[in-house]
């Protein structure tokens, strides 16, 4: 399995194939004296704890401590953008926020000495909801802004109309939940090896915990089970309390959270709740919009301003407004402190256009992909914070061709015919754009390093600041790697991501890792070359510049040498056989202040359509089929790329349709497990699925002419949701259909119920005044 990795065979595929692969926890055996973590968790969502007494615990067997603020030699809290974030917080704010931690000798043990800390509470009020936060003035932010042009439009456009959208969270539900292992090291300083995805930002927080230079602290990731962004940042927290533990008693320590208990302490996908008001012309062209956005970001800020900056950013995806007014506010309620995931705030605001431009098409009589290719953006146009649509004539080409491929006109006919012999079961069929910004929005993220080294027999090892989580980050870099040495791969080894070898790395995330970590190794390699070519030159007695590498040889018109003989070469030459590579992406800006600037490399465009057959009986539908057609430049791996599509589909198809987070009254979360939080599986996927790549499609100034490819799929599944509005007004209704997301079947019954009743399917709120707040300046990503 370890050939040609363009033939699909990820750089761990044995690994993983045998159950070799380890990952943190599995690391566990191999320490001797080893303790196991387990919190001690808050019964209330917002409390003042008032007594926590820990002698029954530490007098019971196994327990060696209790990990209360006392033990924390530096700072105790691990808040990444503002320190609001206790590690032993004297006011719990999230029900079973963790007050304390037991190490036991066992895990048993630990848990058994959790039970036995005595705590003590004073229960305060709970804001859960988003409603409640606006109603009480609860916010992390001020209010964020985004605008262009005159928005007197709204009041004058012969179509106008405003409404409220409900877009609920998301779990991240990785296969490997979270983890962490610390000990110390014979000179007393720290090594952790954490699933995270930001190790620079976990050596930062351990270092600031244990009050120690970050030197003194080593961080370490081989691979995860799966992120999402659920370990971008609250990793550190986890790997805060192993490596205090282990500062504490001079043992290592083990964190690892089971399935129940990750999804209770950790965030989600921020839930959103849009207040919208559009005008458009009679012939469905747009002409103003205004929409108010709201996230539920918990208890603390986390990356939740960062978040909502790419909302905004994304409001628009491929439309353009003449006239735009967005505002974004963060609310702080008494939950779990949502995060990062997958497309990082572009979904929501993503979703809220997708329904305007559909109530749009019902109010003027035409078909929703007719109002929606004539608002696209076309070459020259700009963003409404100023950026150029590049290749904008990219969105037209891919909707032309994809509506060709997959049919489209021949199976709206079908669809309608089916539709009319069928009063039970409808079907529907959508065809939906993504237009998605890459890089991180704060331009100081956008940097890489790495560090490669050959050795004399000709092999590689290749160092880089990304993570590996399953999306083939480091199948790309060994391919990258090889083709800039021209070896093959079988040569390249991608070590561990660690802080010791590349420093002050950026995070995994932004679908910006291929671009960032491959263009530093290219550098690096680029380096090696010049240094090999050299002594090519002088042993082949021609010109350095002359050289090539190819195939595992340096050739030139004099005759060839093995690329392991030129190694052996330029060693016996004192020539340096190792070098660091860094790249930094160019032309990247953005005042938050003014909401103008270039926050993006580039942009990749994409669209989905899909097909949904409804049981208007059960609400139950089934995804019949769907065909991709994603713009990924010239891909490097294209199974890698087309996994991506695959999966970010599927995986946006459950946060629409199936994954339904559900609080009590107590602020607990409830789908706390497999059994009652249902993720796609199988029965879910399409029973048709057609991905394919727009040919011809290279991007200057990246990396192997690839595209980001990690994030956009995602929001191709909002064409699931536009099928599932179809099927649903095919039930009668002839006004505009609308519904809360995710369209569970008790949702999509209710709205089948209201279009045979031949009124829209509102959605629980669609009454509520639309405030606009006056604008500020805010932080992004």
């Amino acid at each position: 399995m370890s050939g040609d990795s363009r033939t699909g065979r990820d750089e761990s595929a044995r690994d993983h194939v045998t159950g070799e692969a380890k990952f943190t926890d599995d690391l566990a055996p191999r320490f001797t004296n080893l303790l196991h973590a387990w919190p001690v968790t808050s019964p209330h969502a917002h409390a003042v704890v008032e007594r926590l007494d820990t002698a029954r615990a530490l007098a019971e067997a196994g327990v060696v401590a209790v990990l209360t603020g006392e033990e924390v030699p530096g700072e105790a809290d691990t808040g990444t953008v503002r320190r609001d974030e206790p590690l032993f917080p004297r006011e719990v704010m999230f029900h079973s926020q963790p007050v304390a931690w037991v190490l036991g000798e066992s895990l048993d043990a630990a848990q058994r000495g959790a039970t036995l800390v005595d705590v003590g509470y004073d229960v305060c009020p709970t804001i859960l909801t988003i409603e409640e936060a606006i109603a009480a003035d609860s916010y992390h932010t001020g209010p964020l802004c985004l605008s262009r042009g005159d928005p007197s439009p709204l009041d004058t456009s012969a179509i106008r109309f405003d409404g409220q959208l409900a877009i609920g969270g998301q779990e991240h539900f990785y296969l490997e939940t979270q983890a962490a292992i610390a000990w110390l090291d014979e000179g007393g300083a720290v090594s952790v090896v954490a699933s995270t995805q930001h190790p620079s930002e976990t050596q930062a927080v351990v270092a600031r915990v244990l009050g120690v230079p970050r030197h003194r602290v080593l961080v370490e990731c081989r691979r995860m089970g799966g992120a999402f962004g659920g370990k971008e940042v609250q990793a550190s927290a986890f790997a805060a309390i192993a490596a205090l533990g282990a500062w504490t008693t001079g043992r290592p320590v083990r964190v690892r959270l089971p399935r129940t208990l990750d999804i209770a302490i950790t965030g989600k996908r921020h839930p959103y709740l849009a207040r919208y008001a559009a005008g458009f012309d009679a012939d469905g062209r747009a002409r103003a919009l205004r929409v108010a956005l709201y996230s539920d970001g918990g208890w603390s800020l986390d990356l939740s301003e960062a978040v909502m900056w790419r909302s905004l950013l994304h409001c628009d995806n491929a439309y353009h407004w003449p006239a735009i007014e967005l505002i974004g506010r963060v609310c702080r309620t008494h939950k779990t402190s949502q995060t990062a995931f997958r497309g990082f705030g572009g979904p929501q605001a993503m979703v809220v256009v997708e329904e305007v431009l559909a109530h749009a098409a019902a109010r003027v009589s035409l078909p929703p992909e007719v109002v929606r290719e004539r608002n696209f953006y076309r070459p020259g146009d700009r963003t409404p914070y100023g950026q150029p649509v590049e290749q904008a004539e990219r969105l037209h080409t891919i909707w032309q061709q994809l509506k060709s491929t997959s049919r489209f006109e021949s199976r709206r006919r079908e669809v309608a015919v089916f539709n009319t012999a069928h009063a039970h079961a409808k079907r529907g069929l959508a065809i939906t754009p993504v237009k998605f910004g890459i890089a991180f929005a704060a331009s100081v993220l956008n940097q890489a390093g790495a560090h490669v080294l050959i050795y004399r027999d000709g092999s590689v090892q290749v160092h880089h600041g990304g993570t590996e989580m399953g999306q083939g980050l480091f199948t790309k870099i060994r391919r990258i790697t090889a083709d800039a040495l021209g070896v093959s791969v079988n040569r390249i080894r991608v070590m561990s991501t660690r802080t010791d070898q590349v420093p002050n790395t950026s995070a995994t995330a932004a679908s910006a890792s291929t671009d960032l970590n491959g263009a530093a190794v290219t550098d690096a390699c680029a380096q090696l070359r010049d240094r090999l070519g050299t002594v090519a030159g002088a042993l082949l007695g021609v010109d350095p510049a002359t050289v090539q590498f190819r195939d595992g040889l340096v050739a030139s018109r004099a005759g060839t040498i093995a690329f392991e003989d030129l190694c052996e070469a330029a060693y016996i030459r004192q020539v340096s056989l190792s070098a660091h590579g860094f790249y930094r992406t160019p032309g990247l800006q953005f005042d938050p202040a003014r909401g103008r600037g270039t926050p993006f490399h580039y942009f990749t465009f994409g669209a989905a359509v899909s097909e949904v057959e409804v049981d208007g009986f059960t609400g139950q539908f089934r995804l019949r089929q769907t065909d991709i057609l994603q713009d990924v430049g010239d891909s490097i791996v294209p199974s890698i790329d087309r996994g991506q599509i695959e999966g970010g589909f599927l995986q946006g198809v459950g946060w629409l349709t199936l994954e339904e987070l559900v609080w009590d009254a107590q602020g607990r979360i409830t789908t706390d497990n497999a059994s009652v939080y249902k993720v796609p599986s199988w029965s879910e996927a399409p029973e048709i699925f057609e991905v394919s790549f727009l040919e011809g499609a290279g991007q200057r100034g990246v990396v192997g002419g690839s595209k980001a490819v990690g994030e956009p799929p995602l929001m191709l599944a909002i064409s699931v949701r536009e099928a599932l509005r179809d099927a649903i007004a095919a039930f009668g209704s002839e006004a505009a259909v609308t519904f809360d997301s995710p369209a569970t079947a008790e949702r999509v019954f209710f709205a089948v119920e209201r279009s045979r009743a031949g009124v829209p399917a509102l959605s629980k709120s669609d009454a509520a005044p639309h405030p606009i707040a006056p604008a500020t300046e805010g932080a992004t990503r």
